[in-house]
């Protein structure tokens, strides 16, 4: 199973819509790890670790994210996965 690793940036109506809860669930429950976190500028970063169909669901997810979020662009850049984490945190 290959694995990857994705940086996301997400921009839109994605802080203060639970938007950094739900991703963390949504990677949780497709076994990806990784972090994410708000950034001043309004926008909402992260990364996603595991095996690459696991990555592209969470970038897929992420096309839609929370229930009351709304995402107008993503700026992705993909890497080797490095195994730098164990689970799926909330940065701040």
């Amino acid at each position: 199973m290959k694995r990857t690793r994705a940086h996301v940036v997400i921009s839109g109506k994605v802080q203060g819509v639970f938007f950094r809860g739900e991703t963390q669930r949504a990677a949780e429950a497709r076994g990806v790890a990784g972090w994410v976190k708000n950034r001043p500028d309004g926008a909402v970063e992260a990364v996603f670790e595991g095996p690459e169909e696991a990555v592209v669901a969470m970038l897929e997810w992420c096309k839609n994210g929370s229930p009351r979020s709304r995402v107008d662009k993503m700026d992705v850049q993909w890497d080797a996965d490095r195994r730098e984490f164990i689970g799926f945190d909330i940065a701040y």
